[in-house]
């Protein structure tokens, strides 16, 4: 089998797992997709594994901290919600490329993905970014359900990837 072949009988056979328990379990499941295609994006392997969940967790919690800073110190008493959500994710978007620095932190991408992941999370679900639900600790707070979701995508990935190599003799490409 080669090894296109072997990776997508894995990923769709996994795929439809993590479906079934994400929905099951009340977890998001196009972000653990997100993190499994970013675990792959990142080299497919152990380092990429690390590399993914850091990074994905970092980014959601700067997204985490722009969504309490924005809801906390609404519109800076003058500015438009627009405008003062636009200067807070600006500066938080540069705050956590510029720790990249950090070489734990260094895959921008994935952090991206975990930021985005989050906000799109509040912006979808009604009463998603209020105080309660953002300081909640349960899955009612965006940063643990995209962090919890991510996480078990990234694993999803590696598990898929070892899948692969099992059903090839090469590794997944």
């Amino acid at each position: 089998m080669s090894s296109l072949v072997a990776l997508s009988v894995s990923i769709g056979i996994l795929g439809a797992i993590a479906a079934i328990l994400f929905l099951k379990f009340g977890l998001l499941i196009w972000a653990a997709f997100i993190a499994w295609a970013c675990f792959f994006q990142a080299g497919g392997n152990t380092a990429a594994l690390k590399n993914t969940i850091i990074c994905n967790v970092f980014g959601a919690f700067c997204a985490w901290v722009a969504a309490v800073v924005i809801i906390s110190l609404p519109y800076a008493a003058s500015l438009t919600l627009p405008v003062w959500a636009g200067i807070v994710v600006g500066i938080t978007v540069m705050l956590m490329c510029l720790a990249a620095h950090i070489p734990a932190l260094a895959t921008i991408p994935a952090s991206v993905y975990g930021y985005a992941a989050v906000f799109a999370y509040l912006l979808q679900t009604p009463d998603a970014m209020s105080k309660d639900k953002l300081m909640s600790p349960s899955l009612a707070n965006a940063f643990i359900l995209v962090a919890v979701s991510m996480i078990i995508g990234a694993l999803f990935g590696l598990i898929s990837g070892k899948m692969a190599g099992t059903l090839t003799s090469k590794a997944p490409a």
